[in-house]
């Protein structure tokens, strides 16, 4: 399939079609195969249309496969969480017609503006990693604006922070750094004024998504934006998208253990992504929970070999710290350093960094091994 699709990315839309359609009806099947199928779409299928900026394509392969793969999980969201959404319609639907308003009054007109609730399987995610937190998830609702250009993107920005308090750190401008998959997109997380916020002192924190309506294309169906033939062909952007697709030919080709390729798979290829910077701007694209080490080996081999520190943000950081998307990484290289350390296996987390390293160790000791045959005893 990985064959065919680095040779044509418009197979994987009609797998896609096809995957989602056979999630529909997954109910006719026994229920070994239905979690499967279900399963095989959540840790392969919709990391790809993640990795091709599929979002709604994405969210559907999740949402779909979630109630067959983790079936008391599902019941509880269902019952607890998503009833909440019910109560936030109200609030999100007249700040909305509130942000409209005060945006036409200085001459931004917003093509569109909508409300949107996190997919619930994206959702379950973030719980999770805040202990089933609701009060820290800020944007379980958030206002989508659509305006007719960049600057616009900007100017409803700085309009926002003008009738709204921003909520410190909560700030990303995805249109000047946007993320490895292509979406782009500015979000604010804002306290609502004084007369939208409910009962609940939580509840008046939204999430606001500002963005051009080719961006919203974009970020909705990733490569399928672009479906006509000459277009689709000859686009950067999905070229872009599709260059990892030649990395799994290559790993298929250096791997024969299919448990070992799996695995590099799910690390390297299907795992979430971040993206670190050079101190000259570069933009490094690496697995959530890489660490220095990694970064050094993603820039070059002899860097990884010799890395001797790291500075994250102009601090002093471990080899070992985990990169967070929008660091700025700067590696120290020691020319006289041997080369990698064994220890750093335990916790590297690219399939890059761990062959280098194994190789340069493997090497090393049968170095060894020849020297000791050498001596005379």
């Amino acid at each position: 399939m990985f064959v065919a699709m680095a040779e044509d990315a418009r197979v994987i839309l009609i797998k896609f079609a096809d995957r989602i359609n056979n999630l529909r009806t997954l109910d006719a099947l026994p229920p070994e195969k239905r979690r499967r199928i279900a399963l095989e779409s959540l840790e392969i299928f919709a990391p790809i249309a993640n990795r091709l900026g599929m979002g709604e394509v994405k969210g559907q392969l999740e949402d779909l496969s979630f109630p067959y793969v983790y079936p008391e999980e599902y019941n509880w969201m269902v019952n607890r969480v998503i009833p909440l959404f019910k109560e936030k319609e109200e609030f999100v639907h007249e700040f909305q017609q509130f942000l409209i308003a005060e945006l036409k009054q200085r001459g931004i007109i917003a093509i569109d503006a909508h409300g949107r609730t996190k997919h619930i399987y994206s959702l379950y995610q973030k719980l999770i990693k805040n202990n089933r937190d609701l009060a820290k998830i800020y944007d379980l609702v958030a206002i989508r604006i659509i305006v007719d250009s960049v600057a616009k993107c900007y100017e409803a920005l700085g309009v926002v922070h003008e009738l709204c308090k921003p909520l410190k750190g909560r700030i990303k401008d995805y249109i000047a750094q946007p993320k490895p998959n292509g979406y782009q997109s500015l979000h604010t997380t804002v306290f609502a004024p004084k007369g939208f916020a409910p009962d609940d002192e939580k509840a008046h924190i939204v999430e606001v998504q500002i963005r051009t309506a080719e961006m919203h294309k974009e970020a909705e169906f990733g490569i399928a934006a672009h479906w006509a033939y000459d277009e689709f062909k000859h686009h950067k952007k999905i070229d872009r998208r599709v260059d990892w697709m030649q990395q799994i030919i290559d790993m298929q080709d250096n791997l024969t253990d299919k448990d070992l390729l799996l695995e590099s798979l799910k690390i390297d290829i299907f795992q979430n992504r971040i993206y670190a910077f050079t101190p000259r701007g570069d933009v490094i694209e690496l697995p959530e929970d890489a660490t220095p080490v990694d970064f050094a080996y993603k820039i070059h081999t002899d860097l990884g070999h010799t890395c001797s520190g790291a500075k994250i943000n102009d601090q002093i950081a471990s080899l070992n710290t985990t990169l967070k998307s929008g660091d700025v990484v700067e590696i120290f290289s020691d020319p006289h350093r041997k080369g990698p350390s064994a220890d750093w296996l335990d916790f590297v987390n690219t399939d890059t960094a761990r062959s280098h390293i194994r190789s340069y160790l493997n090497k090393e000791s049968r170095s060894l091994l020849d020297k000791t045959k050498d001596v005379d005893y």
